[in-house]
This record gives structure tokens, C-alpha cells and sequence, in this order.
């Protein structure tokens, strides 16, 4: 296709503040060779191209943001209507890609969508919206969608209509079926079956003409073509047989008429393609499932009234009000209140999470027995759910890298088949005899029936939709295909260690008391509350019951510890040496507890009054429950693991241990994680990252595939390709099984649709006639046509019910 130009064309900037900043942009742009007149325009920030194609315009894009300034783009999924096949798919994709301002397109033809990446101001969507228009599709583009006119009540709408069609014409084919193979020779048999074959083809079928027209007129061809020739011209070949059969008989050959070929080839295609619809529907569950999780409505509290407004009119920072059995509307923060809120629909996690005040709650999940209010905090696209929802969209509409390969055979295929049936007719003229016309006729119809680029379309964007999906439902969220494809070659996982292996934060695992009285408990929590420390936090939180006394003479000594004097009487918390110093006694009991729990990499607080130790609290960045397990599995798996930290030599040496992990290293900083990862890749492994923070990041980027854990930092989220929103590790394996499930449906996906076409073409061309006089029947190709469309959706399909 060639590239569509624009005289003008403005690409907004960010960054460029100066007339410096100008000059060095320009320069950069010049570069590109055909755009040498392009400029800045300092004051409206944004680059000025003149003449520019689409191949011009993606340099200068690159070419800017090499740089280190910005170029706003806007990515949008955009629903496609009036695809029939894999070919339509591919002119779609090729024509956005055309355009200048389109960075990329990619089209799922599986999902009916585009996931079109533009920038705002060289092109908008009526635009896109226009030139699609002009080779026979549509774009659904409107943001507000009334009632009735969403993309599902469209849908419907079209699966009703289609499924109205689709009966018509069996009712009407069934009968001229039966009369072409059994009843030939009762009388106006062919006047019987030219009526009923009629609404048929010209009605019921008429779609397939419309838009095969559409294509001749932009010089292309998709399956419609392949359809509107074959019954085209099987019905007017019976037609002129039936009207003019003189033709024939005057050359001393039978006048043979194929209206049970054309209405039966039409009656089974709208057979194959209501199936496809329907299972294509399933596969995209997962969005309409998690979709689902969004109430309509809200109980919104304004002073001492309670108002029910729609989900569309909260504004942050307004206060709601959640009663029991409710679903949470939007993200926010636990203002008054408390309860158990499911949270496994975004989690995967069985078990209810307690919500009192000041803990976050998050759109989708399910509030249980209790009741309370909470503070708006992220509304509309911006929660938690709506971003799972578009990362889940954007997945399933990315292609596999195998993928790449289907669209270059599907952009060919239509001609391809073209050929081969004109080249099958010719044939037949030639060497077939004195019925070579007809039977060439027969076979041309034959071979356009049977070659259809739907089973190679919807091989793997199926899958992917479906992998993608059972991912979302499992607490696994994939951004792209190739991470989903990849995932299965993993051979080393490399795993951060605070937040992953660990809870991420410190807790108390051990106390030992050398006399335990409510007293003591009481002065330890009460001296901790004064410390800013975290470890002091992390003694706080692990006796909450405890009252509050007063504290007097609170003295904190760095390294050290701290101490103060409560009721009258001075204790003191911190490392042995603050106790060696104050000339305390230490029981030897308490010092063989403390080296014991030293040897475990565990932080040692001493706890004493002005005589004695009283007593040894250990903390600990707790190894999680499910980390040994999924470790285990991961090895079971043939995959190597290893550990990164920034902590200390024996911390981390505890943790490897404890956990089965052979390979570690300490004190690693973020820099060294990535360069560690870059040094597997270059053995030839394929390397995957795990990680929870800011520090993981570029560790992350570098990775073949990364995985981010859901109670982590958002950049580390936003870098990842896979995100564990339970930050269970058990998911992992999960994951990798998954992987290893799609992939397998694609290849007998992919398969079944190759060896259909390898075998279903020759066969029509009549290759066996020869050798036995087997010529295969249209309407057979028909049905088979059908299946095989049916057959690869129902395969991905299972991946819904395997483990």
C-alpha cells in the first residue's frame, strides 16, 4: 500500500522549553531524510512536518525521544465492525498503519478490535474513522454510547440478525439439497430449486457480495470474495443451464445446474460463522466478567443524607457509604467502620481481608457482613479494577510473534486461492473432455469454498484471548502475547528477595521472657511507641492490645536503642552493647536464646530495666507461607532459581536456606541486579525477573520476561509484562504452566488450519479425479469450510477448563 501523505502535520512536544532545546530537536529531525523543511514552533510546543509519510513520521518520533524529549501519544482500543476473515483483518491493519501519525495498528480479528497507537493532532479518530469507511468496514469511535447503541447491544443486535439468516437459508437449502442429490429427474425440478436457491443467495447471502464489491473497488479480496465467486458462480452457470439448456444439448453434453452447490455453500458458511461468533464470544468472557464486578450504582453520604447516584457521578474525595453483600464502586480509603472484604476476584486469594480506618479498598471487591464509609480516591479509569480491565484488553488484542508469520500468509492468501481456482478451471478446459467445462466450473466453486483464511485468523488470537482471560481470573495479569508465549522457555528465575520471598516488612517471630508480668509487656510496647524505628513499629504492631501508660525522659540513642522511665522506673530497649553500657545483668538463658536466633539472621532487641534483662524480642522479614512451595515447584519444573538482595551476607545466606534456593547473592544494588540478569542472557538463557520495588526496575527491563508482584511499587508494575496481584509466588508456576497451555493450543490451532488448507485445496481442484473419480462436492467443501473455523475456536476454548 502506499504511504498517504499530509501537507502539514503538528507533533506536540514536551520538554522543549528553550530555544536550545528547539535547536537541538530540529536538528534531529532533520536527519530523516524527505523532512529537511520540518521546524519547531517554540511558543505552541510542537514540531511542524510538511509532506510527511507515515514511515517519515515514526523516524522523527523515534528520533526525538532518543533524545530524552517527549512525544504524547494516545493508545486506544477501538472496536472494528464488518470483518469477515483473517484478510479483512490484515487491509485494516495495513491501512491504519498507512497513515501518517498512526504509530502503530494492530488488529485482533478474534476480539473485533484495533489497538491503535496515534498521536493527537496529525490524525484523529472520525479520521481513522473515514478511511476505514472506505474499504467497507467501520470504527466504533464514540465515547458516550446511549442505551442501546453500546458495542455489546450491537453485537446482539448483529448475532440476532445473523442467527435469523442463518436459519432462513437452511429452511431454504435443505429442500433444494435434497432435490439436487436424490429427486434430479422429477418434473421442474430445476425451476424448484432456482426459486428456493433465489432468497438464498441474493437475501440471506447478499452480505457476501456487498462486501466482496467493496474490495474489487480498492483492488483487494478477503473470504467474501472467495465466497461471492464460488455461489455466484455456481448460481448464474445454473441458471443459464436451466433457462438455455439448448447450449448444451445442441454440443451433445447434459445442461447440469449446481443451485444445491450455491445455496447449500451459503446456508453452511452462516452456519460456521454463527458458531465462531458465539464461541468468539466466550473467549473475550474474562473482560465481560471482570467488567461485571463494576456496580451501576452508589450510596453517596452528603451530611446525615444518603443518596443513590450512578457510578459515572463520583468525584473523588466523596464519602460512600457500603452496606453488607455490596460490591465496592470505586478505589478509597476506609473512613469510619469496619468489615471482611472478598477481594479474590482481583487477587485470586480465598480468604476475606479485615478493612477498618485508614486501609484501602478497591473497586470490584465484595464487602461481606459488616458495614462502613470510605473516602473516594481514584474514580472512573483510574481504579484499580478499570486498569486491570484495560491491561487484560490490550493483552488480548497484542499479537504472539507467531502470529506475525499467520498475517503474512493470511495478506496472501486471498490472491493465492484466486489463482489456483483460475488455474483449476483452465485445467479442466484443456484435459478434461467433453464435461470439462462443467466439471471445471465445479471445481473452481470447489476450490473457492474450501480455501478460507478464517481457521489460520482466528488460530491465535483465540488462544491468546483465552490465556489472557483464565490469567485474569487466577490473580495473573499478562500486558502482551509475547511475555504469554515466552513465559513457557524460561530456564532461570531470578527472585528479589524483600517483598517476594518476604512479607516486605519486619515482624515479630520470636519473644523470650526471663519473668514474663503484664507490667514488663506493658513498659516494652509503651517505650516502643515513642521510637520513630521500624523495628519499634514492628513490636508496636505485635501487641496491640496493650494499653497506653505514660512515658517520661524518652531518650533515643542512634545504633543503639532507646529508654525512658515509666511508672517510676527507667527501662531500656535496644542492642546488647546499650545494656553492657548501663552496667546491666544479662541471664545466660536470654544470651543463648539471642545467639540462637542471631544464627538465623534474625535482628536481636534486648529488653531490660536498670538491673536485670528481662527479655529477647527477634524480628524478621518473614519468609511468606506459599515461597517454599512455589520455589520447589519452579525447580520442578527444570528452572534455575536464584535470589538478589541488598541485605547483608548471613540475612540472605538464612533466607537461601530456608527456602531450598542454591544460588544467591548479597548487597547487590539495582544496577548490578540488571547487569547479573544481562550476564545470563548472554549465556544463552532466557531469563526471568522477579521483583516488588523502584530497585527492581531496571532489573526488570532487562529481563526476557518480568513479573511484578501486585503489593509492590507502581513503577515496578508499570515496567513488568506480568503482574502477580496476590503476590503469591505459587502463581508463577501457575503462570509458566499457562504459557506452556497456549502455546500448545496455538500449534494445533495453527496446525489443523495448514494441514485443512494443504489437503482441502488439492482435493477440490479434483487432484484424485484421475486416479479414482473422486471430485469433491461444493457442498461438502461448504461444511468442511465451516468446521474448520468451529474446530480451532473450540480447541482454544479448552484452555477455559484445564487446570
Amino acid at each position: 500500500m502506499t504511504d498517504l501523505k499530509k501537507d502539514t502535520l503538528y507533533i506536540p512536544l514536551e520538554g522543549v522549553e528553550s530555544e536550545h532545546c528547539a535547536l537541538i530537536v530540529t536538528k534531529a529531525m532533520k536527519e530523516v531524510k524527505g523532512v529537511e523543511n520540518s521546524k519547531v514552533e517554540l511558543n505552541n510546543h510542537r514540531a511542524v512536518l510538511t509532506n510527511a509519510n507515515q514511515d517519515q513520521v515514526n523516524e522523527v518520533v523515534a528520533k526525538i525521544r532518543a533524545i530524552g524529549y517527549g512525544v504524547p501519544s494516545v493508545k486506544k482500543t477501538i472496536p472494528v465492525m464488518q470483518m469477515s476473515c483473517a484478510s479483512c483483518a490484515s487491509s485494516v491493519q495495513t491501512m491504519l498503519n498507512a497513515q501518517s501519525g498512526v504509530l502503530s495498528a494492530v488488529v485482533n480479528y478474534a476480539s473485533a478490535s484495533v489497538m491503535v497507537e496515534y498521536i493527537p493532532g496529525t490524525i484523529s479518530l472520525p479520521e481513522m474513522k473515514k478511511i476505514i469507511q472506505s474499504i467497507g468496514y467501520d470504527l466504533m469511535i464514540e465515547e458516550k454510547q446511549t442505551e442501546g447503541n453500546t458495542i455489546e447491544d450491537i453485537r446482539a443486535k448483529n448475532f440476532k440478525a445473523l442467527k435469523s439468516r442463518t436459519l432462513g437459508a437452511v429452511l431454504l437449502s435443505v429442500p433444494v439439497m435434497i432435490i439436487g442429490m436424490f429427486f434430479m429427474e422429477m418434473p421442474y425440478a430445476n425451476i424448484i430449486m432456482w426459486v428456493l436457491s433465489t432468497p438464498v443467495v441474493i437475501w440471506y447471502g447478499k452480505d457476501f457480495f456487498i462486501n466482496a464489491w467493496k474490495q474489487a473497488k480498492h483492488k483487494s479480496a478477503n473470504m467474501d470474495t472467495l465466497v461471492a465467486l464460488s455461489t455466484g458462480v455456481a448460481y448464474l452457470f445454473s441458471v443459464f443451464n436451466t433457462v438455455y439448456p439448448q447450449f448444451w444439448m445442441n454440443r451433445g453434453l447434459h445442461a447440469h445446474v449446481y443451485f444445491e452447490a450455491a445455496a447449500v455453500v451459503i446456508a453452511f458458511i452462516l452456519i460456521g460463522k454463527l458458531l465462531e461468533e458465539k464461541a468468539k464470544g466466550n473467549t473475550s468472557s474474562a473482560i465481560k466478567k471482570l467488567i461485571g464486578l463494576q456496580p451501576k450504582t452508589v450510596t453517596l453520604i452528603q451530611g446525615d443524607q444518603q443518596i443513590q447516584i450512578s457510578i459515572e457521578q463520583v468525584k473523588k474525595g466523596d464519602f460512600i457509604l457500603v452496606k453488607p453483600g455490596e460490591k465496592i464502586a470505586v478505589d478509597g480509603i476506609v473512613s469510619a467502620g469496619n468489615s471482611y472484604v472478598d477481594e479474590s476476584m482481583l487477587s485470586g486469594e480465598p480468604l476475606p481481608v479485615l478493612k477498618n480506618e485508614g486501609v484501602s479498598v478497591f473497586a470490584g471487591t465484595i464487602n461481606q457482613k459488616g458495614s462502613f464509609q470510605f473516602k473516594a480516591e481514584k474514580v472512573g479509569s483510574e481504579t484499580m479494577l478499570s486498569q486491570i480491565i484495560k491491561m487484560v484488553e490490550e493483552a488480548q488484542g497484542s499479537k504472539a510473534p507467531v502470529q506475525k508469520l499467520v498475517d503474512k500468509i493470511a495478506s496472501v492468501f486471498v490472491p493465492v486461492v484466486l489463482a489456483i481456482a483460475i488455474l483449476t478451471l483452465v485445467i479442466w478446459i484443456i484435459f478434461g473432455g467433453e464435461n470439462g467445462l462443467s466439471q471445471g466450473l465445479l471445481s473452481m466453486v470447489t476450490v473457492l469454498v474450501i480455501a478460507c483464511p478464517c481457521a489460520l485468523g482466528l488460530a491465535t488470537p483465540t488462544a491468546i484471548m483465552v490465556g489472557v482471560g483464565k490469567g485474569a481470573e487466577q490473580g495473573i495479569l499478562i500486558k502482551d502475547a509475547e511475555s504469554l508465549e515466552f513465559a513457557k522457555k524460561i530456564d532461570v528465575i531470578v527472585l528479589d528477595k524483600t517483598g517476594t520471598i518476604t512479607e516486605g516488612k519486619p515482624v515479630v517471630t520470636d519473644i523470650f521472657w526471663s519473668a514474663e508480668k503484664d507490667d514488663y509487656k506493658n513498659a516494652l510496647v509503651n517505650l516502643e511507641r515513642q521510637s520513630e524505628h521500624p523495628l519499634a513499629e514492628a513490636i508496636v504492631n505485635h501487641f496491640k492490645e496493650v494499653p497506653h501508660q505514660p512515658v517520661s525522659n524518652f531518650v533515643s540513642i542512634t545504633g543503639k536503642g532507646a529508654l525512658a522511665e515509666i511508672s517510676g522506673e527507667t527501662f531500656f530497649a535496644g542492642t546488647k552493647s546499650l545494656l553492657e553500657e548501663n552496667k546491666i545483668s544479662i541471664d545466660a538463658t536470654l544470651q543463648k536464646h539471642a545467639d540462637e536466633l542471631s544464627q538465623e539472621a534474625k535482628t536481636v532487641i534486648w529488653f531490660a530495666d536498670s538491673i536485670n534483662a528481662l527479655a529477647v524480642v527477634a524480628i524478621a522479614d518473614k519468609i511468606k507461607e506459599t515461597s517454599v512451595e512455589a520455589i520447589q515447584k519452579m525447580k520442578a519444573l527444570g528452572i534455575e532459581v536464584y535470589m538478589l538482595t541488598g541485605d547483608n551476607e548471613s540475612t540472605a545466606k538464612a533466607i537461601a536456606s530456608n527456602t531450598g534456593i542454591t544460588h544467591y547473592k548479597s548487597g547487590v544494588l539495582p544496577h548490578e541486579k540488571a547487569r547479573f540478569i544481562k550476564e545470563l542472557k548472554s549465556q544463552g538463557k532466557i531469563v526471568a525477573m522477579v521483583g516488588d520495588g523502584i530497585n527492581d526496575s531496571t532489573a526488570l527491563a532487562e529481563a526476557d520476561v518480568s513479573i511484578a508482584m501486585g503489593k509492590g511499587s507502581d513503577i515496578a508494575m508499570d515496567v513488568a509484562k506480568m503482574t502477580i496481584i496476590s503476590s503469591d509466588l505459587n502463581k508463577i508456576p501457575a503462570a509458566i504452566k499457562l504459557s506452556k497451555q497456549t502455546v500448545q493450543a496455538i500449534r494445533q490451532n495453527l496446525f489443523w488450519a495448514f494441514i485443512y488448507n494443504i489437503i482441502g485445496i488439492p482435493l477440490g481442484a479434483g487432484v484424485l479425479y484421475p486416479i479414482n473419480g473422486f471430485l469433491l462436492n461444493p457442498m461438502i467443501a461448504g461444511g468442511a469450510m465451516a468446521l474448520s473455523s468451529v474446530s480451532v475456536v473450540s480447541n482454544s476454548l479448552r484452555l477455559k477448563f484445564r487446570k
